[in-house]
Order: structure tokens, then C-alpha cells, then sequence
């Protein structure tokens, strides 16, 4: 039994999960060089307040974006790693993820239409934001990952980042024009994704049909958890963004979304490590529980580690940081960015706990966990807000983060799940 543990651990480390790591670590570098680049470009044509108010809708799409897959993300790779060999099998997984995706993104424009006649916040920003949405529609990433082919995904990513650039460089040239940035930005990604998507389909020959009623109902309960667990971490990261302009708060709007969207590559870079060993850490959890066990725990703090050195850089270079971002000394998002660079560490933390209970096919808890952290995320916003001042504003983030790590720590160690 040691003896084939321990060959299954080395085989976990090996070629696969090493292209698998390199190939999507250079996918979110590219997203992450993409944002350190228009985020001076940006900034520098409109302010910062205007960039507050494009992250705000940037946010509500991206919301509307984790309800739109509806855990087709998560569970999409497991099935497609299981089925990549059988395109009769692969043929369901692909249409019916794909096709639960466009019924809720339907449902979301008949909710925009709706809005219209309510007074939301920045609704003429929400709307040009529709792309993003979009793009979550078409995003064949899951696949990719499932099939671990992710060299032909990772160029194009390149391609359309730098189109990204180029086109803000050719159409954003006064604060006016902030409204069309998250057009651009979604509009680049959902006609890569379309091209790719086609691409995978023909690939592995997975001709047109409509999935069944059944199909569709299955996903709708296999994934009602893992979508109100996205909606839930989603919300964790951004309902502040959301309640400051409605408390008066709007000022501190744009040096959060700024800060937030620098602690964002962290948490991108480790969705990238739990995404690069997933589809072999399925079979490895399918040959020995005990190994993976033993993996995830060298490994959580290991990456802890690590970000804990990357947070220690981020507090003691904050101002030369939102300098260059910004070309403002801004002493508030000085100090927000200072408080919010502990949460990578949190979040390091906790990445191996998520897909702990996401192998052992625990959604529900999964789902509990989501709706205590929704729950304490809403209370934690209203009594910071109502504090008012950077450094609690600064800390909402810190907070839930920390929560989150601890509710899932205490998941994994209750007796029924480490004998399951």
C-alpha cells in the first residue's frame, strides 16, 4: 500500500500536472499582465472614480456571470476528464453545459429589461457590460482543462489580450468613453471563446443536438450547490462594492475596486493551481484517499508560504504600487491595499479545502458553508459601512476570507467526512 501511495504521488507530480500549471499559469499571467497594463492606461484617461464605476458594473456582470455557469466550471472538468476518451458521452456533457448556460443568461437580459425602470446604480455602465456576461456563456476553458489541452486556449488568450489593448488604446480617449471599456473588454473574450469553442467541438467530433429535458434537470440539481456557492463567494468579494455608493460612500468606490482588483490576480493565480492539478487530482483522490490527504496539507501550506511572502512585499511597497497603477499618491487606497494583503494567505489556505470537499462530492456542504459566509459577508458590509473610513472598508475582504477558512477547516475534520 506505501509503495503504490507513494507511486501515485509521484505520478500526480509529474508531466501532466506540470503542462497542465505551466499552460494555465500563462493564461492568467497573460490576464494578469493585461490588467497591470490597462489598469495605468485606464486610469490615467479617466480617473480613478471612473474606474470605480466601471468595476461596479464590471462586478454585477461578473455575478450575473457565476449564476450564467452555473457550476458548469467546476463539474464540467471532472465530467469532460472522465468522458474525453467516448465522444458519445462527451457529446452530453458539452451541450448541456453549454445550453443551461444560455437559458440563465436569457433569463438575466429579461432581468436588465426589467432594471430599466428601477433606479440601479450606473445602469447605463451595467448594460454595456453585457459582453462579460456573454463571454461566460461561450467560455470553453472547463473543457479544455477537462481534455488538458490547453496550448491552443492559451495562445489565443494571448492574442485577445493584446486586441484588448489595442483597441482601449484606440477608442478610450476621455473620461466619456469609460462606458465602452467593459464592452471591449467582454466583446475581445466572447469572440475568442466562440472561436475556441467551435474549435473543441469539431476536435472531438461532438456533432449539434439539443440535450434533453432529463439532462437539463440533472445539471439543475447536481449544481444548484456549486452555483450558490459561487454566487456566494463572488458576492463575499464584491456586496461592498455594491452597498458603498448606496451608504454615500462613493468616494472610497474607486481605491477599493482598484486595491480589489490587485488582491483579484492572487486569487486568479490560485484558481490556477487548483485548476492545473484538479482532472489528476480526481483520479489520484479515485486510487487513495490517504495520499490526497496528505497532499492537500504539503500543499496548503506550502502556497501559504508563498503568499505570505508575496503579502509582506505588497504591504511594504503599497504607495510605489498604486503609484504606478494610477500616477496618484492616493493615501486611502495606500491603506486599503495594506489591510487587503493578507487575504491571499487566507485564500491559499482554504483553495485544497474547496476541492477536498468538491472531490468527496460534498456540495451540500459546500452550499452551507456559501450561505453562512452570504449571511456573514451582508451583516460584516452593513457594520462596516456604517463605521465608515478606509481601514474598515479595507477589511471586509480580510474578514469573510478568514471566516471561510475556518468553516471549511472545520468541515474536513468532522469524524463522517475523514472516514468517508
Amino acid at each position: 500500500m506505501k509503495r503504490n501511495a507513494k507511486y501515485y504521488y509521484n505520478k500526480l507530480k509529474a508531466t501532466n500536472i506540470i503542462a497542465n500549471f505551466l499552460n494555465l499559469s500563462s493564461i492568467q499571467i497573460s490576464n494578469v499582465l493585461l490588467l497591470m497594463l490597462l489598469i495605468p492606461i485606464i486610469t490615467r484617461i479617466i480617473g480613478i472614480k471612473e474606474f470605480g464605476i466601471i468595476m461596479f458594473a464590471s462586478k454585477f456582470s461578473q455575478l450575473a456571470g457565476s449564476v450564467i455557469n452555473y457550476g458548469t466550471g467546476q463539474s464540467g472538468v471532472r465530467d469532460v476528464a472522465f468522458h474525453i476518451k467516448d465522444s458519445k458521452k462527451l457529446s452530453p456533457v458539452f451541450y448541456s453545459n453549454l445550453f443551461i448556460r444560455v437559458i440563465i443568461f436569457a433569463l438575466y437580459i429579461v432581468l436588465l429589461v426589467v432594471l430599466q425602470w428601477v433606479k440601479m446604480d450606473y445602469y447605463p455602465y451595467i448594460l454595456f457590460s453585457i459582453p462579460i456576461a456573454l463571454a461566460e456563456v461561450i467560455n470553453p476553458l472547463c473543457f479544455f482543462i477537462g481534455a488538458e489541452r490547453l496550448k491552443l486556449f492559451n495562445l489565443l488568450n494571448l492574442l485577445s489580450n493584446i486586441a484588448t489593448i489595442i483597441a482601449v488604446f484606440i477608442f478610450i480617449k476621455s473620461p466619456a468613453d469609460s462606458i465602452w471599456v467593459n464592452f471591449i473588454l467582454g466583446g475581445a473574450n466572447a469572440i475568442t471563446y466562440l472561436g475556441l469553442l467551435i474549435y473543441f467541438g469539431r476536435q472531438y467530433g461532438l456533432r449539434f443536438r439539443f440535450p434533453s429535458l432529463n439532462e437539463l434537470i440533472n445539471i439543475g440539481k447536481d449544481n444548484f450547490y456549486l452555483t450558490v456557492n459561487n454566487i456566494s463567494v463572488n458576492l463575499q468579494q464584491s456586496i461592498i462594492i455594491f452597498v458603498l455608493p448606496r451608504w454615500g460612500l462613493a468616494a472610497l468606490l474607486g481605491p477599493y475596486t482598484l486595491c480589489d482588483k490587485i488582491i483579484g490576480q492572487c486569487r486568479i493565480l490560485l484558481i490556477t493551481v487548483s485548476n492545473a492539478i484538479y482532472p489528476n487530482a480526481a483520479r489520484l483522490f479515485q486510487q487513495s484517499t490517504t495520499l490526497w490527504n496528505v497532499y492537500r496539507k504539503k500543499t496548503k501550506y506550502l502556497l501559504a508560504g508563498v503568499f505570505l511572502a508575496g503579502s509582506v512585499v505588497i504591504i511594504t511597497l503599497a504607495d510605489p504600487i498604486i503609484f504606478i497603477l494610477s500616477k496618484e499618491h492616493n493615501i486611502t487606497a495606500i491603506l486599503i491595499l495594506r489591510v487587503m494583503a493578507l487575504v491571499p494567505v487566507m485564500s491559499a489556505l482554504n483553495v485544497l479545502n474547496v476541492l477536498d470537499l468538491l472531490l468527496k462530492n460534498y456540495t451540500n456542504f459546500i452550499f452551507r458553508i456559501a450561505v453562512l459566509l452570504f449571511i456573514e459577508s451582508v451583516i460584516v458590509a452593513f457594520v462596516l459601512v456604517n463605521i465608515g473610513g478606509a481601514l474598515a472598508i479595507g477589511s471586509f475582504t480580510l474578514i469573510v476570507e478568514t471566516s471561510a477558512v475556518l468553516m471549511y477547516e472545520y468541515a474536513i475534520k468532522k469524524p463522517y467526512l475523514q472516514n468517508a
